[in-house]
């Protein structure tokens, strides 16, 4: 997710698609904003997609991508959580694979993903261009809290971990593999995305964001794709963690001192800046500071 007008097109290439492990592959981001990792996970006969990419058009290519590499298996689609870049491609799987979220995420969808839609069009008109003809679609198995799929000789484990980056958000994991697919719970080299847009969506939630870090550091994964960034190992998520920890801790020493909202985001954006120099994205310090100022242990 971006939060400022882009110059370029956030376009998916499935042709840069990496083998991590047997049968399991990501389409990287390239690193250009809005275009988010990709997984595709495949086992004896039925093959899942994790994310679709913005709009229709990157999600045709990644489609035909994993039809193709498919080779006849059934095709699933999975999506880390409702956002444009992950999940509104979603209608061009429509008839060609099972599409499966949990229920959090599917009201997510239904209730804020027009509203997202309007926010980001205006994000410029290479967005624009890659909305153009969307269509929400429902998905197909909406499951409460897990989900195991079975893909023949390999179990994926899709799990929500409750309210977050979003209400919805989802952790895909290949146990077999050791590997973690975190959608936006999780960006390598960058600040964290916090989705803080009163009064439109203010379900982001530091407080539980880093909840949700310290279990899934615990579940001990061999690789992390995060929604954004570098496939790596474990360490980026005690990063984030750290970072989230932080955040919270520097915000809240400033909110209980009644220094101003305004001094303390220019303090802790500072802070943060000079901890993490080469991190991008750091028009979402503010808005972390804005949402971690509003709650309370």
């Amino acid at each position: 997710m971006a939060s400022e007008s882009l110059s370029h097109d956030p376009i998916v290439e499935p042709g840069n698609a990496r083998e991590l492990a047997p049968d399991l592959l990501v389409i990287p981001d390239r690193g250009v904003d809005l275009v988010p990792n990709i997984g595709i996970i495949g086992g004896s006969h039925s093959v899942l997609v994790v994310d679709t990419g913005m709009g229709p058009r990157n999600a045709e290519k990644v489609l035909a991508f994993a039809a193709e590499y498919a080779k006849g298996r059934r095709l699933y689609l999975t999506t880390t959580h409702f956002h444009p870049e992950h999940a509104f491609g979603a209608q061009a799987f429509a008839g060609e694979a099972t599409y499966l979220v949990n229920s959090a995420q599917a009201a997510d969808l239904a209730h804020k993903g027009p509203g997202y839609l309007e926010m980001f069009r205006g994000l410029g008109a290479p967005v624009a261009r890659q909305l153009e003809g969307v269509e929400l679609v429902a998905p197909d198995e909406i499951y409460p809290e897990a989900r195991d799929l079975d893909l023949g000789g390999r179990i994926v484990q899709l799990r929500a971990t409750g309210r977050a980056h979003s209400k919805g958000d989802q952790v895909v994991t290949v146990p077999d593999a050791g590997v973690l697919f975190t959608g936006d719970l999780v960006e390598a080299g960058q600040f964290s995305i916090f989705p803080w847009f009163p009064p439109h969506d203010t379900d982001v939630s530091g407080l539980r964001w880093i909840e949700v870090m310290r279990r899934l550091i615990d579940t001990h994964p061999t690789l992390v794709v995060p929604g954004h960034g570098e496939t790596s190992g474990p360490q980026v998520l005690t990063d984030v963690r750290d970072y989230l920890e932080l955040l919270r801790d520097e915000t809240w020493a400033r909110r209980d001192s009644a220094v101003s909202e305004e001094t303390t985001a220019a303090e802790v954006k500072a802070l943060m800046l000079e901890r993490h120099p080469d991190w991008t994205g750091q028009e979402w310090i503010e808005k972390g500071v804005a949402c971690l100022c509003t709650e309370h242990a």
